[in-house]
């Protein structure tokens, strides 16, 4: 299994990060993709990519609740991280208009730009969206063909939604949402829809700890160790084994990203 998206930079994870390393790798995790979010969460990405090499890898990128930190030299960092081998993908970027935290014309703006320096450095994007997919999709679609690829991130939105991002080529990222029986059920219905070389699994830890989790943890936050729930309510969902799950996902893993 490879956890494509985890927000280990978070401070949440800063007394623990090792031990939570650990138990990611009993827990048959073999790779996992910590996401830039921020300028200070994308050098501690790459610095934890540097450090456990061919384990960890790293994206850089700056998420639209924070688009309003967009300028120069945020790009030029972003810029400088998307030529180092262990940056695998420029993101997370796109669109929220769920929380709106940003001005959607300060989103857009950093989405296109940062969907720019992913063409111009030939890395695939790590897309986000929330409430967002008309704006979303028209600016994705302008820029699909020249990107080597791009995953939309912690996927929750209609089947029209998934169907538009299909057509585009664009793999699709499920997380323990898919595990929630009060709002998850729209989304397991979708996951048979989403082709078998187009799949990607996460955790988004610390975010979105699983509901199927027996016994539950007495704590809330989600770490990378808990991927294998998200797997097996994949895979029930498929009508297929949890063990296909995770091989075909890890598989599509390391051919987006080209990881080692």
């Amino acid at each position: 299994m490879i956890d494509i998206g985890a927000n280990l930079a978070h401070d949440s994870f800063d007394a623990d990060r090792d031990a939570v390393l650990a138990r990611a790798w009993a827990a048959g995790v073999e790779a996992i993709v910590v996401t830039g979010s921020s300028a200070q969460s994308n050098e501690q990405a790459l610095q934890l990519a540097r450090a456990h090499p061919q384990r960890i890898y790293a994206t850089a990128g700056l998420h639209p609740h924070h688009a309003t930190e967009w300028d120069e030299t945020l790009a030029a960092q972003i810029a400088g991280l998307a030529g180092e081998p262990q940056v695998v993908a420029l993101g997370e970027c796109g669109l929220d208009y769920f929380r709106n935290l940003a001005p959607h014309e300060a989103q857009r703006r950093a989405f296109v730009a940062q969907l720019g320096l992913a063409v111009q450095a030939g890395k695939p994007a790590f897309l986000h969206q929330r409430d967002a997919h008309a704006d979303f999709h028209a600016i994705l679609r302008d820029y699909r063909k020249a990107l080597p690829g791009c995953v939309v991130h912690c996927f929750t939105d209609s089947a029209e939604a998934l169907e538009a991002y299909l057509a585009l080529d664009c793999h699709i990222g499920i997380t323990g949402w898919v595990c929630d029986e009060r709002r998850g059920q729209a989304l397991r219905e979708l996951v048979p829809r989403i082709p078998a070389d187009r799949l990607l699994v996460e955790t988004d830890a610390p975010y979105l700890l699983p509901r199927t989790i027996k016994p539950a943890p007495k704590h809330r936050r989600n770490e990378p160790a808990y991927l294998p729930w998200v797997v097996r309510s994949v895979a029930q969902a498929r009508g297929e084994s949890a063990a296909a799950v995770g091989a075909a996902s890890a598989a599509n893993a390391r051919r987006l990203f080209g990881l080692a």
